[in-house]
């Protein structure tokens, strides 16, 4: 065997290792993300529900909402008022952004929602679901929009949110 056949076959068990290795994490990405989705219309659900305590199980034991810095029981009271206030409501959103933090085990994402009352009539919101900023201008007239920013963690294979910022829409952005 000559140093070139040498260099060949180290090569080619290399390359048979890593590409499995890189679609395998490729693949695992991909699943952390369409869990995050999940839990996320999964949070929707529980909220149109009002059920308060379901959403707070989404949540590590240290989580904070912000703006204001609030824990998870003056949160439960909080999203209490919110329910009182609108009573029977449905959620609707785009398609949430999530970036992975694969070196922290964290993952951030950004939902842009608003909260309509059951029986309001809307445009048909699923041909906008991949392009938040057409969604947000067919509903920015007729609705108030919100963005949630969730902090996710990777607690022991289950997501969890560990910091929630909430920001209502200004007119041009959420930011103020």
């Amino acid at each position: 065997m000559g140093i070139s056949d040498f260099f060949r076959l180290i090569l080619e068990r290399t390359v048979y290792w890593i590409i499995p290795l890189l679609l395998l994490t490729s693949c695992s990405e991909k699943d952390d993300i369409t869990v995050i989705r999940q839990l996320i219309e999964q949070g929707a659900k529980l909220a149109e529900n009002q059920n308060i305590n379901g959403l707070m199980k989404l949540t590590t034991s240290d989580f904070i909402a912000l703006p204001g810095k609030h824990d998870d029981r003056e949160v439960k009271t909080i999203i209490w008022l919110a329910f009182k206030h609108y009573r029977k409501f449905k959620i609707l959103y785009p398609e949430p952004d999530i970036s992975l933090q694969t070196n922290t085990n964290t993952a951030l994402a950004t939902v842009k929602f608003l909260i309509v009352k059951k029986e309001q009539s809307l445009p048909d919101l699923n041909a906008l679901w991949k392009n938040p900023e057409k969604w947000l201008r067919e509903l920015g007239e007729n609705a108030d929009l919100y963005q949630l920013k969730l902090e996710w963690l990777n607690k022991n294979g289950n997501w969890l949110v560990k910091e929630a910022r909430l920001a209502p829409f200004q007119g041009l952005g959420f930011d103020k």
